[in-house]
């Protein structure tokens, strides 16, 4: 592979700055697409520059977002894990999101029981409940001690199947206090999981949102956290020039086994 140009550098040197590494695919932009590299670079890398959330709070936000069972993005992961960890974050931290990334798995079943109840009702096979038991009310009273907050999908588990709820209760609620991420850090990272377009939940998303009002979150933080959320789209190119590059090669090497030389415009 040719050596760079000193434009060619610059570019590379300004994309480093922006965003803190330097891949294969971008690399393969580069050299075939130097226009859009710069554009995304200064695109992903606004939040970073303008938003207040900590380089560690960010790197944690990715790890999120790629190790994200709606996304599992192994090489990006890797990567984040240890940008993550250069910032300072520690294992624990690192496991909490990971434990965060698991409860993502509720929200299939917590937008489901809710139609659930609304389709009972339209049948007319939905019945009066009545009062909550006195284990119900014990648990009610603990999750909203530690959540603050009451969602409609607790309502609906903790009628119809209390020894799930207390089992739901106890994954979201996990965590040995005093260690790992706080709060602020679980509530914002569990923003980005809601509102990533991979596993896009709008009820979720209000959830947490009205949370980390109530945390006392600045409107800047939840803003550069959805702006982070949209990064992930990149990895179209992420996956795709390592792949167009090979293929790139490859004919390069038939043509010129051939005696011809490559198409115009398949290398800068």
């Amino acid at each position: 592979m040719s050596s760079l140009t000193p434009e060619q550098q610059v570019l590379k040197e300004a994309y480093i700055k922006a965003r803190g590494y330097w891949r294969p695919w971008t690399e393969g932009l580069l050299r075939l697409d130097p226009e859009f590299l710069q554009t995304y670079g200064k695109y992903a890398g606004y939040a970073a520059e303008k938003g207040p959330l900590s380089p560690k709070m960010r790197e944690l936000i990715y790890v999120a977002l790629d190790g994200s069972a709606t996304h599992l993005f192994r090489s990006g992961l890797a990567l984040h894990l240890r940008l993550a960890l250069q910032e300072g974050a520690s294992a624990r931290e690192i496991v909490d999101v990971f434990r965060l990334a698991t409860a993502q798995g509720l929200d299939g079943c917590n937008v489901g029981v809710g139609i659930l109840a609304e389709e009972l009702a339209s049948a007319g096979l939905e019945v009066d409940q009545g009062e909550l038991s006195d284990e119900q009310r014990v648990l009610r009273d603990a999750y909203v001690a530690r959540f603050g907050d009451w969602p409609d999908f607790c309502e609906q588990w903790l009628r119809r199947d209390p020894g799930y709820f207390a089992r739901l209760f106890d994954l979201l609620a996990g965590g040995a206090a005093g260690e790992g991420l706080d709060q602020r850090s679980q509530c914002l990272i569990s923003i980005a999981l809601n509102a990533c377009f991979t596993a896009l939940n709008p009820q979720g998303l209000r959830v947490q949102i009205k949370r980390a009002l109530r945390l006392g979150i600045g409107q800047r933080e939840m803003l550069q956290v959805l702006q982070m959320t949209a990064h992930l789209g990149v990895h179209a190119c992420a996956i795709g020039m390592p792949v167009l590059m090979e293929a790139l090669d490859e004919r390069s090497s038939m043509a010129g086994a051939s005696g011809e030389g490559p198409g115009e415009g398949e290398r800068a």
